[in-house]
């Protein structure tokens, strides 16, 4: 598929939903924000995007029944048309402002993925997976996994904190363990993959085959902690049955704070192709002075093999920490990854080498301080979100890597324009875009 031209289409707000709780827009201290967060787009051009929007619930007037005085946190899944408009709106993730109860717990790390069928997932740490309509007009299935401080609400029925899926239909899933120490509940600890053919769906909860372990503290679990779904050696992961060595152990042979490690996260594998993955792992986050500590996108195959890393990136004078930007995303079609950080955006093809490298110092491309990358489409193109504006940016990946700055330059004129092409359509206050066109589903 060819990729199309670069669009700049809004992180949409329902104008009824605004209503509802009588959001003034004009009041920018008024106790709520909006916050996209992640967006993926199907084969035929379609695009999903995902986003936050809350009042705080510590505003005066919050134990009213008028829902104009109440906080609120919604997640708002949005389906634009090949052409950048809105289709349809999902709303969801607590009681609606009618007293009507929301189908969908929401968390942590939210991400969305298409499904070979179309079907649209909504993953959330640790472990919480709903699957929609394409249209977002109902919820087909669910699997729900409690919180780290929910440790009376039992285990749940999890499937996956993060779902990317090959070019084959597989499943690259990040998935959660109880008691892992030193944390409590439950956290993103395992990286498993589905077999060919396997099938999400309702009344379909396909095994997943775990080919990586973050840590292996397993000291406190019990049989109650292990779920049938996710598998090592033919039997539940949990206690010693894992993947070995661990990435833990892995990162460490080669960190400057190897300690770090300890206390460290991974964050959102991504697909390289149908066999070969990128986790990214990260050291322990202080409260500051973050720059320059330990991380790694180590590379592994679909059997649990590490086949080496991401290389290039200097550990201080491109640290992800700077900006907290931790996403590294894949294009499994074509065998590349990417990185944006506060200090370039990077290219790597899958034998872990850096083919290009975009300082942000230079312009025009100090404006990509200013975005956050979330995806990358079938058809080859970065989906970046501007943090501030509310407008997701396409960027074309030419095939030679070299040319990708000059794509970059062009992508940014683009959405000049189109940011301006779009103001005279939605008059947007304080970047805010209200849509009061596409049908909207309350799930």
């Amino acid at each position: 598929m060819t990729p199309t031209t670069p669009h700049t289409p809004p992180f949409v707000l329902p104008a009824g939903l605004l209503a509802a709780h009588r959001v003034d827009l004009t009041l920018a201290a008024d106790w709520w924000r909006f916050e996209p967060c992640h967006a993926v787009a199907t084969q035929a051009g379609e695009t999903y995007t995902l986003s936050r929007v809350w009042r705080s619930r510590f505003r005066a007037g919050t134990g009213a029944t008028d829902p104009g005085e109440r906080g609120f946190d919604y997640r708002m899944i949005t389906r634009f048309a090949p052409d950048g408009t809105p289709t349809a709106t999902a709303v969801f993730g607590q009681q609606h402002a009618d007293g009507a109860a929301s189908a969908i717990t929401t968390g942590q790390g939210e991400s969305l993925a298409v499904l070979p069928d179309g079907t649209v997932a909504y993953c959330a740490n640790p472990a919480s997976t709903h699957l929609m309509a394409p249209d977002l007009s109902r919820v087909l299935a669910s699997w729900s996994m409690p919180g780290e401080f929910e440790t009376d609400a039992g285990p749940g029925d999890p499937y996956a904190a993060s779902i990317a899926v090959t070019p084959a239909g597989r499943l690259l899933c990040m998935t959660s363990e109880y008691r892992i120490a030193p944390w409590h509940g439950a956290h993103p600890n395992l990286v498993a993959v589905s077999e060919p053919g396997a099938v999400l769906a309702p009344g379909s909860k396909p095994p997943l085959r775990a080919i990586a372990s973050f840590r292996a503290d397993t000291g406190r679990q019990t049989d109650a902690d292990l779920y049938p779904h996710v598998r090592f050696d033919g039997a539940p992961v949990g206690r010693d049955n894992r993947p070995s060595p661990t990435l833990t152990e892995v990162v460490s042979r080669h960190a400057v704070c190897a300690p770090d490690y300890a206390e460290g996260r991974m964050h959102r594998p991504a697909a390289l192709a149908d066999d070969l993955f990128v986790v990214p792992v990260f050291g322990k986050i202080y409260r500051s002075g973050n720059r320059g500590r330990d991380f790694a996108f180590v590379l592994v195959d679909d059997r649990g093999a590490v086949r080496g890393r991401l290389e290039g990136l200097h550990r201080i004078g491109e640290s992800p920490f700077t900006g907290h930007d931790f996403t590294v995303v894949g294009d499994p079609h074509r065998g590349r990854a990417f990185h944006l950080n506060r200090y370039g955006l990077f290219a790597w093809t899958a034998d872990g080498r850096m083919r290009c490298r975009i300082p942000t110092s230079e312009k025009p491309f100090t404006a990509l301080t200013k975005f956050e990358l979330l995806d990358c489409t079938p058809a080859g193109e970065l989906l970046l979100a501007h943090g501030q504006q509310n407008l997701l940016l396409r960027v074309p990946v030419p095939e030679d890597l070299a040319t990708l700055p000059d794509a970059v330059a062009g992508a940014l004129t683009a959405y000049a324009r189109g940011r301006s092409a779009l103001k005279k359509q939605y008059d947007p206050v304080n970047w805010h875009w209200v849509d009061n066109s596409a049908a909207v589903h309350r799930l």
